[in-house]
């Protein structure tokens, strides 16, 4: 498949589960499991260790320093040939890194839509409300960012690392690399009530979504 073709794919898959989810009850079917409504707590205390250093702390700074020794390949040894012919490929992986966050973390600030925590279903405050639609009227509330998943966002990033190997093994040790990176992330901040599924899904598909486009235009850019 093109690239271009895997763009609107991707695209009407993405719109495709923004609705699935908007018109269903799967979020709440999903997070009940991960509830427990008679101690009113989540299945993981999110201050339990091991589990807030592997899943959230640990592994944020891991993916920065990742980020960042690509950075500094491309810099320093930009002349050495192996650099030059994954040079691409490099610039598609720390563009993601970065822009991908930052598309995820301005999302979360339009859309005030809250967590599965704050929501009245699991003992919060907030109701439960779509993405396309406002609270009601008598609802005051501060605005509150929780969707997409933005911690995930930096484990699906390393996506990118799929246009930056070669060989069909290495892309797609990538992608499951990548996809189990993203959702250990993903499923963590779910088992402290933290997110819906939906959010980490969305984040997938957006993730993928701005790394077909960084790669659209690098390769545009290179011809």
């Amino acid at each position: 498949m093109s690239i271009e073709r895997n763009i609107i794919t991707t695209i009407v898959v993405l719109i495709s589960t923004v609705i699935l989810f908007g018109l269903t009850h799967l979020d709440i079917i999903f997070q009940d499991y991960l509830y427990d409504q008679h101690t009113q707590s989540w299945i993981l205390d999110r201050d339990l260790q091991p589990y807030k250093f592997i899943f959230y702390d640990g592994i944020k700074k891991l993916l920065i320093l990742i980020a960042v020794v690509f950075l500094l390949t491309l810099i320093f040894f930009r002349k050495n040939p192996t650099v030059q012919t994954y040079k691409k490929g490099i610039m598609v992986v720390i563009l993601s890194a970065i822009i991908i966050p930052l598309v995820i973390g301005g999302l979360k600030k339009a859309t005030n839509m809250p967590c599965p925590k704050n929501e009245i279903h699991y003992g919060g405050s907030y109701p439960s409300t779509k993405v396309w639609e406002p609270y009601p009227e008598t609802f005051q509330k501060e605005k509150i960012c929780c969707f997409p998943a933005g911690h995930a966002s930096g484990g699906f990033a390393l996506l990118s690392l799929f246009f930056l190997f070669k060989s069909r093994k290495n892309k797609t040790l990538a992608l499951v690399g990548a996809l189990t990176v993203g959702w250990s992330m993903g499923i963590y901040k779910m088992l402290i009530g933290d997110h819906f599924l939906s959010h980490t899904i969305i984040t997938m598909l957006l993730a993928w979504l701005i790394i077909l486009i960084i790669q659209k235009i690098m390769t545009t850019h290179h011809q």
